[in-house]
């Protein structure tokens, strides 16, 4: 059996995991091992409170724990990386690597620029990420988060959830010195390329850089 990297959208939005199926497409390779683009059907339309993160959490665990023996790794693909540290301890038995895409796209961006800025959905997403980024020491290095003031559901929108990235997007990087962006939700995963070119600097889809993690460490047994 060849093996195979789930990646997990802890909401039940079939539209966001569509979104994330074809941000993964640049990814698969004849050899695999498979992208499986994976969603829970219970969770909350968008994750996007506290209750939200905590409240799925469970639910990501007995997910993960009931998916094949193919499984080589899991990327959970909400950017405010529920429950990773419980799936960690829960898939640890088995050795299957467990990433956030949150912790990865801000790894990512280190690698990429000394000043980095987040674009988020809401205002009240940002102290959360904030936490997070102290948490891995690395709130020194963030330019600024603003949000777009719009929920997951309301990103299907094209044309205003572009506009609105692109106006946060240059706000970061002209006014608070941003020299790389991470897009802050994996709904916005179709809106990168557009962004890149608008804003003129790199911009990190973090769905992809958690995925691409994913796939270094199931090729190389990490």
């Amino acid at each position: 059996m060849s093996s195979a990297i789930y990646v997990v959208n802890p909401n039940s939005s079939l539209r966001v995991t569509q979104g994330i199926d074809l941000a993964l497409s640049p990814l698969r390779m004849p050899g695999g091992p498979r992208f499986v683009s994976d969603w829970l059907p219970s969770g909350p339309p968008g994750v996007q409170s506290q209750q939200d993160v905590d409240g799925v959490a469970m639910l990501l665990v007995q997910h993960c724990l009931a998916l094949p023996d193919d499984c080589a790794a899991v990327v959970i693909a909400c950017f405010s990386d529920p429950g990773l540290y419980a799936v960690r301890e829960a898939m640890q038995p088995r050795g299957v690597p467990v990433l956030g895409i949150s912790e990865c796209a801000m790894l990512t961006a280190l690698s990429m620029g000394q000043r980095v800025g987040v674009i988020a959905i809401l205002e009240t997403s940002i102290a959360r990420h904030m936490r997070n980024y102290g948490a891995m020491g690395i709130s020194s290095r963030i330019a600024g988060e603003a949000a777009i003031g719009l929920g997951v559901t309301e990103l299907a929108d094209q044309e205003r959830t572009l506009s609105r990235m692109v106006e946060v997007g240059q706000r970061l990087v002209r006014e608070q010195g941003a020299n790389v962006l991470v897009m802050g939700c994996a709904g916005m995963a179709s809106y990168r390329d557009a962004l890149a070119e608008a804003s003129g600097v790199p911009v990190v889809e973090p769905t992809q850089a958690a995925a691409a993690m994913a796939l270094g460490r199931a090729r190389l047994g990490w």
